[in-house]
């Protein structure tokens, strides 16, 4: 049996992007690599399943709250999610990979009006991303994902409301992210976010840790930003 290799305080990989960027099918791909080179993997979807996140996600469908009450459940939600998982997943040295963070919250609030720079001094209390990564896709293509996967858009998935939280999102020296070019097929996206993720980990570490070795042997694409 492969011994788990550990991360000391952990590691927080975010992904984000807007809808129909492809965030769960990288976080799923991304997390299966990992783990199958002995590291410890948690991944977590906000809104969560919890009882914050299951109002976000029907006020999604049946109307939108206003911003203020939003963003009260989105930190109530986030709180919880980092007390029970993110913390003690970091606690146990394990990579902790996002689908969604707060990232989206500064995004889809701020392009409700709110102050951005407030809204990331609101999310202080949660742990900082050693890797952001953001799927960037233009709302059109979005919006095709989403229809073709047979789901129906919500509340927040237009191209107006998607194009203000791209910008956010893309905004520089904002979130301190990493920008994908999402637009490519997953195999590529997979290929560049696993790259990135390997230099990130190697540059906390201070080291090339012998993991590495077993996945970037096995990598035959270039990463890009």
């Amino acid at each position: 049996m492969m011994t788990q290799a550990q991360i000391p305080g952990g590691f927080v990989l975010a992904i984000e992007g807007i809808d129909g960027a492809g965030k769960t099918t990288l976080a799923t791909s991304l997390g299966a690599v990992l783990q199958s080179v002995g590291l410890g993997v948690t991944i977590g979807k906000e809104p969560t399943a919890g009882p914050w996140g299951t109002k976000l996600r029907q006020s999604a469908i049946d109307g939108r709250l206003d911003a203020a009450e939003e963003l009260r459940y989105l930190l109530l939600d986030r709180r919880e999610h980092v007390e029970s998982v993110i913390a003690p997943a970091l606690g146990r040295g394990e990579v902790m990979i996002l689908d969604r963070y707060y990232p989206s919250n500064v995004a889809y609030q701020g392009a409700a009006g709110l102050d951005v720079h407030e809204l990331l001094a609101a999310n202080d209390f949660a742990p900082k991303p050693d890797l952001l990564l953001v799927l960037d896709v233009e709302p059109s293509e979005g919006l095709s994902r989403i229809h073709a996967r047979g789901d129906k858009p919500n509340h927040f998935e237009d191209v107006d409301n998607l194009a203000r939280c791209r910008a956010i999102f893309l905004a520089p020296d904002l979130l301190d992210a990493t920008v994908i070019d999402a637009s490519n097929d997953a195999a590529t996206v997979l290929a560049v976010a696993r790259e990135l993720t390997y230099q990130a980990v190697i540059g906390k570490l201070g080291e090339r840790p012998a993991w590495v070795e077993g996945i970037t042997s096995r990598s035959t694409a270039s990463p890009h930003t």
